[in-house]
């Protein structure tokens, strides 16, 4: 916590904003402007508001309140927002590629699972940075020493401590902060702080000694559960998602009921659609609007733009990433098909569930639970973001930009892997930046048929 996020993130911002020590650029050239740096602070509030609270805490607008920032918010700007904020930001690109090079590494570092090889390459790769950040900062100028700290030298040692502890995140974690974050809401008593401090530690453990000697950890935990809730819907046929109120009944409009049609037809590889339209026409159709993944205990919760109540402090979770087979040779039509799996991103708009009672069309639609009264085919209308081209000084890091958005992508609830947020960077070039926190371990993998 102290080596990354207190000290080397806040002493590079201090360099970028003429505050360290009262040193001036010397014969470099790393300053931001003012007006660079406040809108960058600005972005990144604004950005709470677009990032789901899956994420973490909002973080404060790091220019005037940068005090309200915790090294977990720090974490969070570091890895996801400075790569996006920071872009275009520098009067030369070295200095914003130096960055990058940090993150990358820092990545690394906080993979659930590192090979050997990627130890070495983060032994090399830290090696390097602190020899360019000595050329860019220290300039190699006595008068300058002060530039490198001793939190500078230990990051060649984060290798070792990877060789010898395992990845860091079993130990790069925040627990003296996360403590004083439990015991902020004791300090009720302005006369008696200690007293209430005393009073809140004592009862706690005595609580926690109650869970664990009756075995009542989850009937007394505080935290919300994400258990089954009340006017919940869940089909064994999609095991890992529940989907969770409100819910209506209703038509679907036109355009979207002929998307659904088509996204069938694809699904039972049919090409006559008037039967298509007469299975679906005879379903009960509904539409929901939440999505909770139940692979785990943190699983995402993913809302259906279409029914989401809006409010001016709600923080977005409507968009998503989500990955399924393309055919490339769509536009070839004399080639065969030829499969590619390929992620993309958008606005999760509509949550539709189709139910089929009678056993003929269940049958033709090739659902498989006819042990059950009901089968379903659960869809999911996406407006897809219109991606840029990779970045080549972002390759390797998770942040696409997008300004527009493309089609209606109807597709199974199963393609959708996990809820994104959105950064506002509105330069001259793109409006949106697209952050994933997921890594490689909520990817899709396709193995072509033999």
């Amino acid at each position: 916590m102290h080596l990354i996020w207190e000290n080397l993130i806040k002493n590079l911002i201090a360099h970028w904003t003429g505050n360290f020590k009262g040193l001036g650029e010397g014969s470099g050239s790393y300053f931001l402007g003012k007006s660079a740096w406040e809108a960058v602070g600005t972005a990144t509030a604004a950005s709470g508001s677009t990032i789901p609270s899956a994420y973490g805490s909002r973080v404060p607008n790091i220019t005037t309140d940068s005090t309200l920032c915790t090294a977990d918010m720090w974490s969070f700007w570091t890895l996801y927002l400075g790569p996006a904020l920071l872009r275009r930001r520098f009067r030369h690109a070295k200095y914003f590629k130096h960055f990058v090079q940090l993150v990358r590494l820092l990545n690394i570092c906080l993979q659930y699972e590192i090979s050997k090889e990627e130890v070495a390459e983060v032994r090399i790769g830290f090696i390097k940075w602190v020899q360019k950040y000595e050329k860019m900062y220290y300039q190699y100028c006595p008068e300058r020493l002060s530039v490198c700290p001793l939190t500078i030298h230990a990051l060649l040692h984060i290798a070792d401590s990877i060789e010898i502890c395992g990845p860091v995140w079993c130990y790069w974690a925040f627990p003296m902060e996360r403590y004083c974050g439990k015991l902020q809401p004791a300090l009720r008593s302005r006369r008696f702080p200690y007293a209430a401090l005393d009073r809140f530690v004592l009862e706690d453990a005595q609580l926690t000694q109650i869970k664990l000697m009756s075995g009542l950890g989850e009937e007394l935990s505080l935290r919300t559960s994400k258990k089954p809730v009340p006017g919940m819907f869940h089909h064994p046929s999609y095991d890992n998602f529940n989907l969770l109120p409100s819910c209506k009944v209703d038509k679907l409009a036109p355009g979207l009921l002929t998307s659904v049609i088509a996204a069938v037809a694809t699904r039972i590889n049919s090409s006559d659609i008037k039967k298509v339209r007469k299975y679906v026409i005879s379903a009960e159709i509904e539409q929901w609007a939440k999505i909770r993944c139940i692979d785990s205990e943190e699983g995402d919760t993913m809302w259906a733009s279409s029914l989401k109540n809006r409010q001016d402090d709600s923080r977005d979770a409507t968009f998503v990433r989500y990955q399924t087979l393309v055919d490339i040779n769509e536009r070839h039509r004399r080639q065969g098909v030829n499969l590619e799996l390929q992620t993309f991103y958008g606005q999760l708009e509509h949550i539709i569930v189709l139910k089929f009672q009678d056993p003929t069309t269940r049958r033709a639609l090739k659902l498989t639970a006819n042990t059950l009264d009901t089968d379903v085919i659960i869809l999911v209308a996406i407006r897809t973001c219109t991606l840029g081209g990779d970045n080549p000084s972002l390759r390797g890091l998770d942040v696409h930009f997008y300004s527009k958005m493309g089609a209606l992508h109807v597709i199974d609830l199963t393609c959708v892997q996990c809820v994104v947020g959105r950064v506002p960077v509105m330069d001259d070039e793109w409006d949106w930046a697209i952050i994933d926190r997921s890594g490689l371990l909520v990817r899709a993998v396709h193995e072509a048929d033999d």
